[in-house]
């Protein structure tokens, strides 16, 4: 139990968070995320591990690891006047333990891809459901299915990570695109202007809109991007044959920016080609389900004691990840699912473009080399 006046022991805001929502938390060990979830978010975390229909669906979404039930006050300093306490009581807000995917990674390059045209829950009033609808009309949403919610880069100079803000992705059109996701996976040894000054900010100091030295040698960017292309069309093929509304669900997309760990990372893929962290996942997914089924509180001490003394295929010695590269579906407070009424075509509309703006990332790197 909290003090009353600080944040609680072991519990933490996250180091990076280019998209999502606030209230986030992460364990002292770095490997969990703790997320205050609405009960949709909730009941389709339960449903991955319950409903056979969406068990191709698993390997794509963050590991859910049970819930705690929390009481207190959010502010800006963090969680106060914090109890942790069984899901069972059912008064107050849920808070839900999933894998951090960031966990692992030295310098994570991450984007948050807003997915699907269609950006209002069906019970939305009348208001919101028209705001949302020129929202996406404004935006790349209605015409694309994306919209870039921002991301961050390293700088290879400072070791400090380069932050555009939401302000961008909802600035740019269609045309704009490709020149995003170039932006997301620059050239590494090339100095580069992120966005316009208006956009950028650097994660603690810098001049805004100046050149920067960012991204990967293309030979390691290179297969990097197909890692991802291929997880991407993985995900799609899985939502096609899977009735769901997900709205306001993203793609985050995460590779490796120290250069070193991301060439020990591409010689894994080379190693292991029909590997994403599929191993790793299914051992996370086994041990969720064991927390969720007993219905017990669990700490991040007692998940962390069970994974102490195992060295799964995806982890390296040093504690990093071997694979250099990460994409899934995340945030799922409005999603549901919709027997008989097929997959969402925005989503997998969305999905496509993203497929689109890899494909014509990765011939422009290819031409580079």
């Amino acid at each position: 139990m909290a003090d009353g006046s600080s944040t609680p022991r072991g519990i933490q805001p996250p180091a990076y968070q280019v998209g999502g929502h606030k209230g986030l938390q992460i364990t002292e060990d770095g490997t969990l995320l703790m997320k205050p979830a609405l009960p949709l978010e909730l009941q389709f975390y339960q449903n991955t591990l319950a409903d056979p229909t969406l068990a191709p669906l698993r390997q794509w979404v963050p590991t859910y690891l049970g819930t705690l039930r929390l009481e207190g006050q959010s502010t800006a300093e963090g969680l106060r006047s914090v109890d942790w306490i069984p899901e069972r009581e059912k008064d107050e807000c849920i808070a839900i333990f999933i894998e951090n995917l960031i966990h692992g990674f030295r310098k994570p390059n991450i984007l948050d891809i807003k997915l699907g045209t269609v950006l209002y829950d069906e019970d939305a009033p009348p208001d919101k459901k028209e705001r949302m609808q020129n929202a996406a009309r404004r935006t790349t949403s209605g015409e694309t299915g994306v919209r870039l919610t921002g991301f961050q880069v390293f700088d290879n100079k400072t070791s400090q990570p380069i932050i555009i803000p939401k302000t961008y992705g909802k600035s740019i059109s269609t045309s704009e695109l490709p020149a995003g996701i170039a932006r997301f996976f620059p050239v590494g040894g090339s100095m580069t202007t992120l966005s316009h000054p208006s956009h950028a900010r650097r994660g603690l100091s810098g001049t805004q809109g100046e050149q920067m030295d960012v991204g990967l040698p293309g030979t390691l960017l290179l297969p990097i991007l197909r890692s991802i292309r291929k997880s991407t069309q993985e995900i799609r093929d899985v939502l096609s044959t899977t009735e769901l509304r997900l709205v306001g669900s993203s793609l985050l997309v995460i590779y490796e920016g120290d250069w070193d760990r991301a060439e020990m990372g591409v010689q894994w893929l080379a190693r292991n080609p029909t590997s994403t962290t599929d191993d790793k996942d299914q051992q996370t997914e086994d041990e969720g389900a064991e927390i969720e089924g007993d219905g017990d509180v669990q700490d991040s001490e007692g998940v962390e004691e069970e994974e102490e003394d195992d060295t799964s295929e995806g982890d390296s010695e040093d504690g990093g990840n071997n694979w250099p590269c990460v994409a899934r579906l995340i945030d799922f407070g409005h999603t549901r699912l919709k027997p008989g009424q097929g997959p969402d075509p925005g989503v997998l509309k969305g999905l496509e473009t993203v497929l689109n703006l890899l494909d014509g990332r990765i011939a422009s790197v290819e031409c580079m080399l």
